[in-house]
């Protein structure tokens, strides 16, 4: 049995966005890297969540959100290096968001995905995520998918 670890941070340190863009930047799925400093830029002040997945202590995944409405908590980004996968890393970060937002009182979730990222897709409507909104792009496998889950 792996020894898996989930590290969380509510704060987008120097540190934590440097570990971002570095993890970032290993993930092919990724359409566009984000630098330490857009991470903050985008990110700035807003309550937030950070999580890094570690697997026998190598940095594996990761899952970033911010509070995007009073009572609503954005999962903007998050993936998993190619040589972690099927270990459930980001099912066990999905869960630990979720029981996470709760307890700070946000009443949903949101969170975009494409339907080229079927393996995210299936995690998101197998955990109770609704779609509520499609982005329609001329190929099909890049339409957005905005989901939603109540908590």
């Amino acid at each position: 049995m792996l020894n898996i670890q989930i590290e969380a941070h509510t704060e987008l340190s120097a540190e934590v966005s440097e570990k971002l863009a570095l993890l970032m930047s290993r993930i092919s799925e990724l359409d566009r890297t984000q630098s330490a400093e857009s991470l903050v830029e985008r990110i700035g002040d807003k309550p937030s969540l950070i999580l890094f997945a570690y697997v026998e202590g190598e940095l594996a995944g990761f899952k970033l959100g911010y509070q995007s409405e009073e009572n609503c908590f954005y999962s903007w980004l998050g993936g998993v290096d190619a040589d972690f996968r099927q270990l459930g890393l980001a099912k066990s970060m999905l869960e630990y968001q979720e029981k996470w937002a709760k307890a700070q009182g946000y009443t949903r979730l949101e969170v975009k995905t494409r339907n080229q990222f079927q393996a995210m897709l299936n995690m998101l409507v197998a955990n109770q995520y609704q779609i509520t909104q499609v982005e329609s792009h001329p190929s099909i496998d890049k339409n957005k998918l905005h989901l939603q889950k109540v908590l």
